[in-house]
């Protein structure tokens, strides 16, 4: 019989955060063209939208890996700041 507590996410800053969520704040953040920039991607180059960013992340693991990393950094840079 197990009686430790189940931790399922500890630590884990991506945690209830759909990726749609983080698809709008690095747009707010960044912008399309900034997002162009660090991921120069046809989804944010080329006539850039919500749904189709959403499409290809969740297509391309490695794309949505390294946004979705991006974006645990600004997390991090805003609270230290205190922002």
């Amino acid at each position: 019989m197990d009686e430790s507590p189940k931790r399922e996410h500890p630590n884990d800053p991506l945690h209830g955060v759909t990726l749609q969520t983080v698809v709008e704040f690095m747009v707010e953040r960044h912008g399309w063209h900034g997002l162009a920039r660090e991921m120069p991607v046809r989804c944010f180059m080329f006539d850039p939208s919500i749904k189709s960013s959403l499409f290809f992340l969740r297509k391309n693991l490695w794309a949505r890996e390294k946004l979705e990393n991006w974006y645990v950094g600004e997390i991090r840079k805003r609270e230290g700041h205190g922002l």
